[in-house]
């Protein structure tokens, strides 16, 4: 910001370097594009992530129906956790257990399912998600944990859009200072054998 503030405040300072005219420039557009760019392109592609996770959405829902198991007989595994990035971030508690079902199209289906309910004791109703072929899978992605994806998504990469300006910014500055530096010495060089000495004008 401070070189920013250069930009007005060397305009017409007579002890002004060209060098600090130019950082201040390249300090004031790395900030545009930050207020600006940045946020732009994260709305683009917070957008994009939504529009491509809501067809994922209503494919998933169109693939996989909720089923209603009965249940045989607890599973050998113990209750594990199992987070689903899909459905939600957190991680929930969920039951191993044996359990039969029907199938969209009415033929008997037996396998090792997961469920979230409490009761699973032989007998117990739990609720599962087939495929159309009557297979378990995974719950399918709600609209409000897209949305989530997506506004992350899009915050990310403001943040990295971000992050790039400033390392960009901050390489340019460097090699003007180092460059400033180089013509330091080499003036110096050239004047440097001939300090103090009579006749030399200095």
């Amino acid at each position: 910001m401070r070189a920013v503030a250069g930009v007005w405040r060397w305009r017409r300072n007579p002890l002004r370097r060209a060098t600090d005219r130019r950082e201040a420039w390249v300090a004031l557009v790395a900030l545009l594009l930050m207020v600006a760019a940045a946020p732009a392109l994260g709305w683009v592609c917070g957008s994009l992530t939504d529009d491509a996770l809501q067809k994922s959405v209503r494919v998933q829902q169109a693939r996989r129906h909720a089923t209603t198991a009965v249940v045989l007989h607890r599973a050998p595994e113990a209750p594990h956790f199992v987070t689903d990035p899909e459905v939600s971030s957190e991680r929930t508690p969920q039951t191993l257990v044996v359990a039969r079902w029907k199938a969209p199209d009415g033929t008997d289906r037996r396998g090792t399912v997961t469920t979230l309910s409490r009761r699973t004791g032989p007998g117990a109703e739990v609720e599962i998600w087939t495929d159309l072929d009557g297979r378990p899978a995974l719950r399918p992605m709600d609209v409000p944990t897209a949305h989530t994806h997506a506004a992350l998504a899009g915050f990310g990469a403001m943040l990295l859009a971000v992050g790039l300006i400033e390392g960009s910014r901050r390489l340019i500055v460097w090699r003007m200072v180092r460059g400033r530096y180089i013509r330091i010495d080499r003036a110096w060089a050239q004047a440097g054998p001939d300090w103090g000495r009579t006749g030399t004008g200095s």
